[in-house]
């Protein structure tokens, strides 16, 4: 996979991709990744990409004519299956959207700042843009940095365990169940005794009992969706549960 991020501030995204897990899928060539700074398109000699909003109000705006110059150059050489800017207007980055991009090839995101970008950006070229939630961040790095960690880490061979990203949290619409390690008891905390009977498909029961709990108590709506899609029936909990009290 290629993914190209354009920023007047990349240096913001050096550290997420020189560490851990997106280090190795670079590594390992699974993950081609290059920033570009929308500043070395500026025709000023200041290289300055902003200016005030037409109609007036707080903030600046980014220019269209550098983030087209940037795009029209990579396109030259590479064809995107996805053009995304990071915007909190956009459609909520859920774990099904990263599934659907770690598919693809070739990847462009821009990341806007100050107020965002001229809006005929947005309808030239970007194919969608995504939100990570609804709050307001100084610019879209940390927010693609987030997108960016969300679906590589599905890429195959990025992943020590190829089992790991296909047991997360979301992938069937739940939480993760919880997990422990050793030791088995801590200051009077014990793990559950299932977890340590050897019993595969009792184990995965709890397992998918624990998710259910979880998903219940911490994420409400979350569980309102997954009944919805299955029906609409209250799901009989703690059966099989160790922590059937409190479920968790």
């Amino acid at each position: 996979m290629r993914i190209d991020i354009l920023s007047c501030v990349p240096q913001l995204l050096e550290s997420p991709f020189s560490h851990s897990i997106l280090l190795r899928a670079i590594e390992k060539r699974l993950l081609q990744l290059h920033l570009h700074n929308i500043r070395d398109y500026s025709l000023d000699k200041h290289k300055k990409v902003d200016d005030y909003a037409y109609g007036g109000g707080a903030g600046m705006v980014l220019s269209v004519e550098p983030i087209a110059r940037c795009i029209t150059h990579l396109q030259a050489h590479t064809t995107y299956d996805e053009l995304i800017y990071m915007a909190p207007d956009g459609e909520p980055l859920t774990q099904q959207l990263a599934n659907y991009l770690s598919m693809k090839d070739n990847i462009l995101i821009l990341c806007g700042h100050y107020k965002g970008v001229d809006e005929r950006v947005r309808q030239r070229w970007m194919t969608r843009a995504i939100s990570i939630g609804d709050y307001v961040l100084s610019g879209g790095e940390l927010a693609a940095a987030v997108l960016v960690d969300a679906l590589v880490r599905l890429i195959p061979g990025v992943l020590s365990d190829a089992m790991s990203a296909l047991t997360d949290s979301f992938q069937e619409g739940l939480v993760a169940p919880p997990v422990y390690t050793r030791p088995a008891v801590y200051e009077g905390m014990h793990v559950p005794d299932i977890l340590l009977s050897g019993n595969k498909a009792a184990i995965a029961t709890w397992e998918q009992e624990a998710a259910l709990c979880a998903t219940r108590d911490r994420r409400p709506a979350l569980y309102a969706a997954w009944q919805q899609k299955h029906g609409g029936k209250e799901h009989e909990l703690g059966s099989n549960n160790p922590q059937k009290k409190e479920c968790l």
